[in-house]
């Protein structure tokens, strides 16, 4: 049995606490599972009333604690009730959030951490440096060997699970980002998910980086100097992968369940297709840290924050994706 999933709340000006809450009234009352909130309790409390769900959240006193919603602020201070959209004390105020959730899973005080949604560019304007939740918390524990998963399905289960070669990368400089060494590491990391996921087979197609797979040379020469001989080793290692191919075609026979997983070499070209599919139930993974991390596949939706219309499915999903993986390790 597994004990307790943390859960950072993100940008507060954002949806992220909204759909937290919302996930956690929906599914949570019946698994038996207890969850610690790292945020603001002020702000989750006024939410909690205004959604009308009633979940009786309390202060984390430690994990002998009776109950099963606990809120937990490494910050000293609590935030000020009349934040404006992508404020910075939110936005560093999520920074400090994630990096609490972090250090508690390497301290193994939870089972796996799910992040609410923060927002990139508040941060940097607020002063601090960041990439993204996958990197910070990829440096936070000392993880070179990463790589970002995207997987969601239809409304007829079929599912797409996508890797990524490079992540929050300029198009411009893809072709500069992209190694052998970064797309063998997608295949493993891809290949090691599959058995995380209990899947009976793992099966990986790899996309090209150019239009028709490059056209053997005509349309750009990174297939044969770079994909094609990350693919040929990680074969060579006993791997199921095949590759590369012209990415438009691929997702049809991903899909369709050709493949398990596909490797895309940047961040839209593997994206657009799955959030086509599977936007309400998207789910953000980070392969290769040392504890569980997921995140729905969205971001802050500033436009409709405080409103009580965000949709919970994808942070729903990522919930549920943490839950199952920490089974499987337990």
């Amino acid at each position: 049995m597994i004990g307790w999933i943390g859960i950072s709340l993100g940008d507060v000006t954002g949806i992220g606490p909204e759909v937290t809450l919302k996930a956690l009234a929906a599914a949570a009352p019946e698994d038996g599972l207890r969850y610690l909130l790292i945020g603001d309790s002020a702000q989750l409390d006024r939410l909690n009333a205004q959604l009308g769900l009633k979940l009786p959240l309390q202060p984390y006193a430690g994990p002998d604690s009776p109950g099963r919603f606990f809120v937990a602020n490494p910050l000293p201070e609590p935030l000020s009730s009349s934040l404006t959209a992508g404020s910075p004390a939110a936005a560093l105020a999520s920074v400090a959030w994630l990096k609490d959730g972090g250090e508690r899973c390497l301290r193994l005080e939870l089972d796996a951490l799910v992040t609410a949604p923060v927002n990139k560019a508040s941060i940097i304007r607020a002063g601090q440096p960041f990439i993204g939740q996958t990197e910070f918390l990829s440096g936070l524990a000392g993880s070179t060997r990463t790589a970002m998963m995207l997987l969601g399905h239809d409304d007829r289960g079929r599912w797409l699970r996508v890797v990524l070669a490079t992540t929050h990368v300029p198009l411009r400089l893809v072709n500069e980002e992209l190694t052998q060494a970064k797309i063998e590491l997608a295949i493993e990391l891809a290949a090691q998910s599959c058995a995380d996921l209990r899947l009976p087979r793992a099966k990986i197609a790899v996309c090209g980086l150019n239009p028709h797979a490059g056209e053997s040379g005509e349309l750009g020469t990174e297939e044969i100097t770079t994909v094609t001989p990350a693919v040929e080793a990680q074969r060579a290692r006993g791997l199921d992968v095949s590759g590369p191919f012209a990415a438009d075609a691929l997702f049809h026979d991903v899909f369709k369940g050709d493949y398990d997983a596909v490797v895309a070499m940047y961040h839209d070209q593997g994206l657009v297709p799955l959030k086509m599919i599977g936007f309400e139930t998207g789910i953000n993974w980070t392969l290769g840290l040392p504890f569980i991390r997921t995140s729905p596949d969205h971001g802050t939706a500033y436009n409709i924050a405080g409103r009580g219309i965000a949709s919970p499915s994808s942070m729903q999903s990522a919930l549920g994706l943490a839950i199952q993986l920490a089974k499987a390790r337990s």
